[in-house]
């Protein structure tokens, strides 16, 4: 199912015309939290100008989030409301272009719009205002600590399919997304000190199930198995190492079985509450839940050459493609990082998701994912900073685990 979001824009000009800046925002519409935000100082144009360039912008940013998402605008523009809903005539020459480049962001159907008085857009209406100031004093605006360190250039976005890897991978391991790394500063030795203390994702994948010792596909769509006694033990050794660092403090898992069951062994040791997102279950293999990799060569060959060839192909059945997990992903991970900014938070999920956040964080290849090797009940880690950095810190650590 695709996303929903809410995009709120604004556009000032202090002049009209004058110096110019626009804000908007993409917003959670059952949360209200804020996904990400955009702001920019134009230099002088009007603004109607400025309200076009903000809705551009929060269209774009919803994009990113997900290209399939349903999105509702809110603008306090009668105008721009007006005029991209169809209801009024489009005249003067320079709206022309910029309402023809906001339509061509999404897909028509994907898209409605409503008006809001004013100050029920003080979200967008403040990012204008930080732009035209950062454009006064010969800036560039950045994201402020309201923003909780959020900024559209954390979200990815599609890119090219992955090339094709048959017969490299192995059952739910063969997990895979392609998405494109957007420009990030500069790294260098440390993070720069007015970064602040980083967002912490300690990434634990489940303890067995029954199907785990076999490489069966295991995924969100199948049985969803209990962890098996060796399950529930490695569960409790993960539970005892992370009580002994004593660095975690929040706890968020995904709502597959298996993964709450670990999780809630590890929040009784540190004595926190789980917390359940959505976009951390594992993918769904259709057809082929509960078959081994050969299985599924032997029953769907075609079907499996090409979900091995193309990240935005899914598995027989109706299954989800590696395109789509990661989008859900991506998502979680900008959502997680401005709740739990500056904290460190543990992620109870699959090998899929863990190694999606391993590679979008390392800027890696799709076919990195088929490089790596992620035991159950092991823990990784990645560090995200303020400037959109991020960095891993651990991979595949099982010294936790006796047997």
């Amino acid at each position: 199912m695709a996303n929903r979001f809410i995009v709120e824009a604004d556009g000032g000009s202090r002049g009209n015309p004058g110096p110019a800046g626009y804000g908007a925002v993409v917003l959670d519409p059952v949360t209200g939290e804020a996904l990400a935000e955009a702001a920019e100082y134009i230099g002088t144009a009007t603004n109607n100008v400025a309200e076009y360039k903000g809705l551009i912008a929060g269209l774009k940013a919803a994009k990113a989030l997900d290209p399939e998402a349903t999105v509702q605008v809110r603008m306090d523009s009668k105008l721009v409301v007006e005029q991209m809903s169809g209801r009024w005539k489009i005249k003067h020459p320079d709206m022309k272009p910029l309402a023809a480049e906001a339509r061509g962001v999404l897909p028509a159907g994907q898209v409605t719009y409503q008006w809001i008085p004013r100050e029920k857009n003080k979200h967008a209406d403040r990012l204008a205002n930080e732009a035209m100031d950062a454009g006064k004093a010969g800036k560039r605006w950045e994201p402020g600590a309201s923003a909780a360190g959020l900024h559209t250039r954390m979200t990815p976005e599609p890119a090219a399919p992955a090339a094709s890897l048959a017969g490299s991978a192995g059952a739910a391991d063969a997990g895979t997304a392609a998405l494109a790394e957007p420009k990030a500063a500069p790294v260098g030795w440390a993070a720069p000190a007015d970064l602040g203390a980083p967002t912490t994702f300690v990434l634990l994948r489940h303890g067995e199930t029954a199907l785990t010792p076999q490489k069966r596909f295991s995924g969100s769509g199948g049985s969803d198995p209990e962890l098996s006694p060796a399950g529930r033990r490695q569960a409790e050794q993960a539970a005892a190492a992370l009580a002994a660092r004593g660095t975690v403090q929040a706890v968020v898992s995904s709502p597959v079985r298996r993964c709450r069951e670990t999780a809630a062994a590890v929040a009784a040791r540190l004595g926190l509450e789980v917390r359940i997102d959505e976009g951390l279950r594992e993918a769904d293999f259709g057809a082929w839940e509960g078959l081994t990799f050969a299985e599924v060569r032997e029953r769907y060959p075609d079907d499996l050459d090409a979900w091995l060839a193309s990240s935005k192909a899914a598995p027989t059945g109706g299954g989800e493609s590696f395109a789509a997990v990661a989008r859900r992903v991506a998502l979680s991970r900008d959502k997680l990082i401005a709740r739990y900014a500056g904290r460190t938070v543990l992620l109870v999920t699959h090998v899929t998701p863990v190694k999606t956040l391993v590679r979008l964080a390392l800027g890696a290849p799709p076919e990195s994912l088929f490089r790596m090797e992620l035991s159950a009940a092991s823990l990784s880690a990645v560090a995200y900073y303020a400037d959109g950095n991020a960095s891993l810190r651990l991979l595949n650590d099982t010294s936790h685990l006796r047997h």
